[in-house]
């Protein structure tokens, strides 16, 4: 089994493109099932999920392959509708296909994801949506089994911003007669690129962004060439390691615009920052200083994948924060580990108080899921000493090429198999 071994305090420089966004392309991926036709996808990052996703559309039939750090899918030939359950248990995101199935072929059959242990998350948003548009759903020992019905555009109203409910519901009302409003969507930047995508192909789709997305289904779809946005929670990773190890770097390829809250947690921290249009450049000179209440929310708000990296950030500062996750219920399972870095952190419930102690110190820690996992990076990489980050496979499911990146901003990290 590899590790990351990483010796800290060596201040970060330099200039990093961020690779694609994992949340956008996957969904985008499933998004290609709707075209009868050879889809080409841009910076779509090499991640495992990625792989996984294009091993389901193979498997479905399609033509999946990778030229450089773009994808080409031909779903022309697309032919079974039933995703196995190891594929499934891959991860999370694959219920996403549940959708475009139906879309495409008016049939589905697939097993409950699996992906990072959170806690509960229940995917009855997603089955009541498909269900709002006509669809009839069946759960036998653990299988998901759909039929389209007569599928037919409806309003659906969804009782949370769920971002997975969101696209399933976008994806399924593509193929449905009649328009669909769905009230209540989630607004996070990946639902408007997966838009971006959905009316590059000829799909009538608007209001991503806002709570209200307005489908125009039936339409036949065409053959698109698109760009996937960049990674913003990986661009979070990025700039709290700069903030924990302190240096000056620079984010190429990522909107600003989608990081506002971790970015005014920064400055607050005490970084400088500079932004552009699709640029961020990250200044730190000094520990980080206890900042207000984080609180996750869904977007605008502060987005829970980037809650542990900034606690680690944090943790190695000085001055108390308190983070309250709202988003899921075990998502503090790397407190443990950042403690076996000296980390002073409480828990109580949704609650964790962190009290900077000024430096953490190396130890041989494991990634517990992928946020936890490059949160212990971040600690790693202001802590004294050296340490060791097993279970990289979390790791690998949402950041390319995570060390060689950090070694060109002048981290001492290297994978030992």
């Amino acid at each position: 089994m590899s590790y990351y071994e990483i010796t800290g305090g060596r201040p970060l420089s330099g200039s990093l493109a961020v690779h694609g966004a994992k949340n956008s392309v996957l969904p985008i991926l499933a998004a290609c099932l709707l075209v009868p036709g050879q889809c080409v996808l841009h910076n779509c990052p090499n991640l495992s999920d990625v792989s996984a996703t294009l091993d389901i559309l193979r498997l479905l039939g399609c033509r999946a392959d990778r030229e450089g750090d773009a994808v080409v899918v031909d779903a022309s030939a697309l032919s079974r509708w039933e995703v196995p359950e190891h594929l499934m248990r891959e991860m999370r995101s694959s219920v996403i296909f549940l959708g475009a199935l139906l879309a495409r072929l008016g049939t589905a059959e697939l097993f409950y994801p699996g992906g990072c242990e959170l806690g509960p998350r229940p995917i009855d948003l997603h089955l009541s949506a498909l269900r709002a548009l006509g669809a009839e759903i069946l759960e036998e020992q653990g299988a998901l089994v759909c039929r389209g019905g007569q599928l037919r555009g409806r309003e659906i109203c969804l009782s949370i911003p769920s971002v997975g409910a969101t696209e399933n519901a976008m994806l399924a009302a593509c193929g449905c007669p009649g328009q669909t409003t769905l009230v209540g969507a989630a607004r996070e930047p990946e639902i408007i690129d997966l838009q971006g995508f959905l009316q590059a192909a000829g799909a009538r789709v608007t209001g991503a962004g806002t709570s209200t997305i307005v489908i125009e289904g039936g339409a036949p779809l065409r053959p698109a060439e698109y760009r996937v946005m960049g990674d913003r929670i990986a661009a979070a990773t990025y700039l709290c390691g700069a903030a924990a190890a302190t240096g000056e770097i620079e984010l190429t390829g990522v909107s600003p615009a989608t990081l506002t809250a971790v970015l005014a947690c920064l400055e607050e921290g005490g970084c400088v920052l500079h932004t552009g249009p699709d640029r961020i450049a990250l200044r730190c000179g000094a520990p980080l200083r206890g900042i207000s209440p984080v609180r996750t929310a869904p977007y605008p708000g502060f987005p829970t994948d980037a809650q542990a990296v900034l606690m680690a950030a944090l943790a190695g500062g000085e001055g108390a924060t308190l983070f309250v996750e709202n988003i899921f219920d075990s998502r503090y399972r790397h407190v443990d580990e950042l403690r076996r870095m000296g980390a002073d952190i409480q828990l109580a419930g949704r609650a964790a108080m962190v009290s900077g102690v000024g430096r953490l110190h190396g130890a041989a820690v494991c990634s517990t899921d992928l946020r936890g996992g490059a949160a212990l990076v971040v600690a790693a990489l202001g802590a004294e000493g050296t340490t060791q980050v097993s279970e990289l496979r979390h790791i690998k499911r949402g950041y390319q090429a995570l060390d060689k990146n950090l070694r060109a901003l002048g981290a001492e990290i290297r994978e030992i198999p």
